[in-house]
């Protein structure tokens, strides 16, 4: 019998039992459409993630100012005054692998705009900084070289500080506000980045020169950070040391003695997210993989009933001619046609779910061809694993009893 012809006969017998069958084939739905779903979801988490990482700058690093003890006070992370701008300058001149970097500092002040005011966070930083982070303008752009060099009075706006100020919509770039009743002038709007994967607004800020703010507004001549973007992302771990290196030189850090200073590569952040990105889908993939598992004990345990049901059926194929290896076959075919009818049923019932996730519980859902693929084989696999037993032991009957089977 050709193969054309069994796969014929096996839908034929299936659908003799159209309820069992289908009752049957809801594992294998049910397993595949969970694994891609769950495999989707996880993905999606893991990119989103992964793409807020990578919103917060190119190749990364940021040097911040380290812990001091005034007595037995220790006051945290930023409260040292030892970094300074000739820092930044000599990380530019000694170390070649740094791209980019852009001074740091801030301040939490009350703006103003004709009525409208909002309390916010007032970074004072370079211009690289913004390319450094990638970000990208709506309106006019970033304030200039020279406006950090003659600290002028020029500030780049967030959209919810804009929003806040400007609830008209109006163009604010040119216009004036103040921030401690200094008068400053619009250079340019960001556009929206959302909140940080910790829940931060990255858009309620307000971004002028370092200078400005040190001069004019905090008082204060040491920097609270520094932002360097380095050539590649495979030598951001060089130039952290290098950084550690010349850092120690300049501030006279001994061996043994405590940073004043911290590095933070976030290309270290990057890995360690995906790490637990990678185990969180495996997780939700093994998890939905138990609903397959329990789909294929389903088929094993139809086809043995099946086997028995047509023990007197066997045994007339067997007495016109058919082979253990046909018998065999016949029923291998049906275990694999129910899988696999059940694995492209399961398929689109996990696409619909996915969509249906990212619909109503606004989750990133990222489904890949790849887990579809596998989904499929494995369906497959399925059939072909639980139906081994039951076609096996069709192909074993023998014909005598068969026939005499009631």
């Amino acid at each position: 019998m050709d193969f054309v012809s069994i796969v014929r006969v096996a839908l034929r017998a299936l659908t003799r039992n159209k309820m069992r069958s289908i009752l049957t084939m809801l594992g294998i739905i049910i397993g595949v459409g969970a694994v891609i779903a769950m495999v989707g979801v996880g993905q999606g988490a893991n990119e989103q993630m992964q793409q807020q990482i990578a919103a917060m700058g190119s190749n990364l690093l940021i040097v911040q100012a380290g812990s001091r003890q005034a007595g037995v006070v220790r006051v945290g992370y930023g409260a040292t005054k030892d970094l300074l701008p000739g820092d930044e300058a000599a990380m530019l001149a000694e170390i070649p692998l740094i791209k980019e970097s852009a001074a740091g500092t801030n301040s939490h002040q009350q703006v103003i705009s004709d009525n409208n005011n909002w309390g916010t966070s007032i970074n004072g930083t370079e211009p690289d900084y913004f390319d450094i982070r990638s970000w990208t303008f709506d309106l006019g752009g970033p304030f200039t070289t020279q406006d950090v060099t003659l600290a002028n009075n020029v500030a780049v706006l967030g959209t919810t500080v804009y929003l806040n100020l400007f609830p008209d919509g109006s163009d604010p770039v040119g216009k004036t506000i103040r921030i401690k009743n200094l008068p400053f002038t619009v250079v340019g709007t960001l556009q929206s980045k959302g909140q940080t994967g910790f829940g931060q607004d990255q858009d309620d800020t307000v971004y002028i020169p370092y200078t400005t703010l040190q001069k004019k507004i905090s008082g204060q001549s040491w920097l609270q950070n520094i932002s360097v973007s380095a050539t590649s992302k495979e030598t951001t771990d060089t130039v952290s040391q290098q950084i550690v290196n010349l850092l120690h030189t300049r501030h006279r850090i001994r061996a043994g003695q405590g940073d004043d200073f911290e590095v933070h590569n976030l290309s270290d952040v990057a890995d360690v997210a995906n790490a637990a990105g990678s185990i969180m889908t495996t997780l939700l993939a093994s998890i939905a993989s138990v609903s397959l598992l329990v789909g294929g004990i389903g088929i094993m345990n139809i086809m043995l009933v099946s086997v028995t049901e047509r023990t007197r059926e066997i045994g007339i194929r067997m007495a016109v001619g058919a082979t253990e290896a046909d018998v065999q076959k016949q029923f291998l075919i049906e275990a694999l046609v129910l899988s696999l009818l059940g694995g492209i049923i399961g398929i689109v019932f996990g696409l619909v779910t996915s969509w249906l996730i990212s619909a109503i519980a606004k989750w990133a859902v990222d489904v890949s061809i790849l887990s579809i693929v596998v989904a499929a084989l494995f369906s497959a696999a399925i059939g072909i694993f639980f139906g081994y037993y039951p076609a096996k032991k069709a192909a074993h009957l023998d014909p005598i009893e068969a026939l005499r089977f009631e």
